[in-house]
């Protein structure tokens, strides 16, 4: 039951977000915002329901599966990504540059930030 109780929340705010960002026109996915909605409020709680605990840790044990739909599309369009291959190697490299540099730029501005306090208080990591 708890896992029935679990994935019920989990798809009620999947469906808040999805209802959100179409009344509103927000250019994001609806389950990313019901995924923000649902991490805003597990860390305004402090804690995880265990039922959302279940539920989560059951989805994620069985991720792989949810692989399969993204290959049977691969599959099913392959003649197409055949036809525009330089347009997709080019946005995946890309992306993969511009995500590694962000993620380069925003680690060296948190650890400043992190450190900065501490140096002022007179207290070193050694």
């Amino acid at each position: 039951m708890q896992f029935l109780n679990g994935i019920t929340l989990l798809l009620v705010y999947q469906l808040v977000g999805e209802i959100t960002v179409r009344l509103l026109g927000l250019p994001i996915p609806g389950p990313v915002l019901g995924m923000v909605m649902l991490f805003i409020t597990l860390m305004i709680r402090g804690r995880t329901p265990e039922s959302v605990d279940q539920a989560s840790s059951a989805l994620l044990s069985h991720l792989s599966l949810l692989f399969v739909p993204a290959g049977v599309g691969m599959m099913a369009h392959f003649g197409r990504i055949a036809d525009e291959w330089v347009p997709i190697t080019l946005a995946l490299l890309l992306s993969t540059v511009i995500t590694m540099v962000a993620t380069a730029l925003i680690m060296q501005v948190t650890t400043r930030w992190f450190t900065k306090p501490l140096a002022e208080n007179g207290k070193h990591d050694e």
